[in-house]
């Protein structure tokens, strides 16, 4: 069992100082990918004329917005940071570089293709964002007694970015890992090969603390990461299982597989099932009439 942590103490627009280097600010804007909503994390001393650095600034949200320029207020933001281009990560970084000054977006380049795998839902690109400075993974950002390095972890997004504290040993991983469930992975941007790549990546460097963008933070990320390893392995053995009981499409397997999930959520269960699905056609052990679509026929070699 994943042990998932779903309470914390939080209040909407309250900048909390959650570390030494770390603030978080979360938006009002809870739903079924984004839980209690988008935390922005400010990274820097909490200190007159410092130097700070803005994770996630969030959705167009003109509370949020005032929120994070009261949090920063005093201080010099030196580089907004954005995990990725959903839509309730991004569209916020402009208007906030904006408001102060103009600061620097970074992030990992957008799809080259705008894709809606999500049914309209958060998980939608934002079509408009485009960062200042492209990062591919490795760079390492200096700032005011803090240095964070980007590290690419697709799977959930092709172009998905995390960021490592390294003064702290902490990972601000965006949707890449979350502690209050499993990360969705939808095809076709998203992609089950990738993720798992990413997540062993993660799980190598040991770190000390996770910080989601939604949600609490792992405060032991090992065992937490072994669960989340095991449990998208386990799936995929469902999958398989689903396969060779004789099942052949995704329509098939979800209402086996996720039984005891509300129905309403099995349209984002579909996509996960076809993630996996995709990953085992790609590694030869399934096959998938004519191609590996969502309303494909599947069989196990």
């Amino acid at each position: 069992m994943i042990p998932f942590v779903r309470e914390f103490d939080f209040e909407y627009g309250r900048s909390d100082r959650v570390s030494p280097l770390n603030r978080r600010v979360i938006d009002d804007n809870p739903g079924p990918f984004t839980f209690t909503g988008t935390g922005t994390y400010i990274v820097g001393r909490d200190a007159p004329g410092a130097g700070v650095a803005v994770i996630d600034p969030g959705p167009l949200d003109d509370a949020h917005l005032a929120a994070l320029l009261e949090a920063v207020k005093g201080q010099t933001v030196s580089h907004v940071l954005v995990t990725h281009t959903h839509r309730d990560h991004a569209p916020l970084a402009r208007p906030f570089a904006a408001a102060v000054g103009g600061a620097p977006i970074l992030a990992a380049r957008p799809p080259l293709q705008t894709i809606h795998a999500s049914g309209g839902l958060d998980e939608d690109e934002d079509e408009a964002f485009a960062p200042d400075v492209i990062l591919t993974g490795g760079e390492r950002i200096a700032g005011d007694g803090w240095t964070i390095e980007a590290m690419a972890t697709p799977g959930h997004a092709s172009n998905h970015m995390a960021f490592v504290l390294t003064d702290e040993n902490a990972l601000f991983c965006g949707d890449h890992v979350m502690g209050w469930a499993t990360t969705v992975v939808a095809p076709p941007d998203g992609d089950m090969t990738d993720y798992m790549a990413s997540l062993e990546a993660v799980i190598a460097r040991g770190f000390s603390t996770l910080w989601p963008t939604h949600g609490a933070p792992v405060t032991e990320p090992a065992p937490f990461l072994a669960a989340y390893r095991a449990h998208r392995l386990e799936r995929e053995a469902q999958v398989l299982a689903q396969l060779r009981a004789g099942d052949r499409t995704i329509a098939e397997m979800v209402p086996v597989l996720y039984a005891a999930v509300d129905n309403r959520l099995w349209p984002a269960a579909s996509l996960s099932v076809w993630a996996h699905l995709r990953a085992l056609v790609r590694a030869g052990l399934v096959v998938a009439e004519p191609e590996a679509t969502p309303q494909a026929l599947y069989r196990i070699l």
